[in-house]
């Protein structure tokens, strides 16, 4: 398997890049519209074909790459169950998975950040969390419907019972970390260290955290595959 981690600096945002070095077909995790030219070139310099670009959720930190690459590299938009994109040629279902060759990418579902966020298991070893499960940290849950409760359940339950050696790969990191593991944020996340669930909905609401700069454009945009409106 091939696996690249790549980063937007101006949102800090992670997008990955995965191949099967077999058939060289490949998919793009939360790709980023500013970031495409250099997605597309790095694709072409590796000889990989652009099969997908899958979302973790929609996004309100940035406007994604997704609708743009379809038109480049004719490859298929897809977003979780539930996310108001009419513009994906797909939606992808929890428990559902994604086989290119040797690559598997099994869906989980992890709302609370959004009503329709998933984590992306890779091939059992490595996790793409998106904005749910951060390094440290955790996804924000006062807008697009997201729920304090929510994130709460589906990290407790759906991502820390995945085995300790699972890699974490976040969807953002804002203080220069690029991996961690589910046994590191069972033990050092302090979102979570010694909070139950009433603790951790009362940690939540009180982040007052400013809006993204960004969310007015990009929500909108990103229910158009990352056209503007």
């Amino acid at each position: 398997m091939f696996f690249r981690q790549l980063f937007d600096p101006e949102t800090s945002t992670y997008t990955y890049l995965i191949a099967d070095e077999t058939s060289n077909t490949a998919i793009l995790v939360d790709p980023v519209l500013e970031q495409v030219e250099r997605d597309q070139k790095l694709i072409e310099e590796l000889g990989l074909t652009l099969r997908y670009c899958l979302e973790t959720h929609i996004h309100a930190d940035h406007i994604t790459g997704s609708g743009k690459l379809r038109e480049l590299t004719g490859c298929q938009s897809i977003v979780p169950m539930g996310a108001n994109a009419v513009c994906a040629d797909r939606k992808i279902q929890p428990g559902e998975a994604l086989e290119m060759g040797s690559v598997v990418i099994e869906a989980i579902a992890t709302p609370g950040h959004t009503d329709s966020h998933m984590a992306y298991l890779v091939n059992k070893t490595h996790l793409l969390t998106g904005d749910s499960l951060l390094i440290r940290g955790c996804g924000r849950t006062d807008f697009q419907g997201g729920d304090a409760g929510t994130l709460y359940n589906s990290i407790t339950k759906n991502l820390f019972t995945l085995p300790d050696t699972t890699l974490v790969y976040p969807g953002h990191d804002y203080r220069g970390h690029m991996v961690s593991t589910i046994g590191e944020e069972k033990k050092f996340n302090p979102r979570f260290v010694g909070r139950d669930r009433s603790d951790f909905i009362k940690l939540m609401g009180n982040l007052n955290l400013p809006n993204p700069t960004k969310i007015m454009e990009a929500v909108p945009a990103n229910q158009l595959c990352g056209r503007a409106v």
